[in-house]
């Protein structure tokens, strides 16, 4: 999910001798690039992706080093990559994301500059006040592009999760009775006063936030964006850096020019709607996938324990009334 800079050398494992089904992978990857067919080129593993490949690659006869993301088994479940890709061209042409090299739509494979000297964002980094306002003004510049293909609100990826977990049988926590009650009421207060809906990028990975001493931090990763609700963009950025009372006001007031009880009670509810969706993500990958190298279902049962705390703030009624 992230395009890192590992400090990699440039000169990796040489097209044509692929031993791995990953190498493979990358190979026919890079075979089915027109203007790199018959060109020698070197591939390199960059580590720090939950559900893709990545690669660094370079070609004879190019200046410039290229990321290429190869997606992992299962994640297709998740993931419009037709949408993705306009929505990375967007950001691309608003100068807030790298260029595009290529895309391959029956793979899902994409390949983009690589940013020589830029390094991916790490959770320490999120708590410095200079990192998140460039964060609120990359997603400030996002929500201003057109209409991405896609329309997916926060509701309708909760709804899309709890399908998806009735189907496969997913065991949810025993507090999830109670959790989907407040879903429902925050789902009711929230659809009752219309929605304000933006290109929102839904992802706030450290890492989907690539910064270089002196250069502009640029956004990346576009696989979970989709047409949503404003305040969710916003919400899942607060809630994943785990901002505090003050910190969180601070942002709301940056991200719309003032933190008025209305605008801050709708960030809040997004922030529980968004721990409910990437709880319902994480128990579902699960279920999904054994092979991937990470506990998701340990993450999902915590991101819905910390929406069970949201909605046992003493606040939470008034920010439901305030919607």
């Amino acid at each position: 999910m992230t395009h890192t800079d590992t400090a990699t050398a440039s000169v990796g494992t040489e097209r044509g001798a692929a031993r791995t089904t990953g190498e493979q992978a990358v190979e026919r990857a890079l075979d089915a690039v027109p203007q790199w067919r018959g060109r020698r080129a070197w591939y390199t593993p960059v580590y720090g992706g939950l559900q893709n490949e990545n690669w660094r690659v370079d070609v004879d006869g190019e200046d410039a080093s290229f990321f290429l993301k190869v997606p992992g088994a299962g994640s297709e479940t998740f993931i419009d990559r037709g949408n993705s890709h306009v929505a990375a061209e967007r950001a691309g042409a608003l100068g807030i994301s790298p260029r595009i090299v290529h895309f391959d739509p029956s793979t899902g494979v994409e390949i983009i500059e690589f940013l020589d000297g830029y390094r991916a964002c790490t959770n320490g980094d999120m708590k410095r006040p200079e990192i998140a306002s460039e964060i609120i003004g990359l997603y400030r510049a996002f929500g201003s592009a057109e209409a991405l293909p896609s329309t997916k609100t926060i509701i309708d990826m909760i709804e899309e999760h709890r399908a998806q977990a009735a189907d496969l049988g997913v065991r949810l926590p025993s507090f999830w009775p109670a959790l989907l009650r407040e879903y429902r009421a925050a789902r009711s207060a929230l659809t009752a006063g219309g929605l304000d809906i933006v290109p929102c990028h839904n992802d706030p990975m450290p890492g989907n936030f690539l910064i270089a001493e002196g250069r502009p931090m640029r956004l990346v990763d576009f696989e979970f964006s989709s047409n949503n609700e404003r305040a969710y963009e916003l919400a899942v950025m607060a809630t994943e850096f785990f901002y505090d009372d003050r910190r969180f006001t601070e942002c709301v007031e940056e991200f719309y020019g003032a933190a008025e009880w209305s605008t801050l009670a709708r960030v809040q509810v997004c922030s529980f709607l968004a721990d409910v969706k990437w709880g319902l993500w994480g128990c579902v990958n699960a279920q999904l996938n054994d092979g991937w190298d990470y506990d998701y279902h340990k993450y999902g049962v915590w991101k819905l324990r910390r929406a069970q705390t949201k909605m046992t703030d003493p606040r939470w009624g008034g920010w439901l009334g305030a919607l």
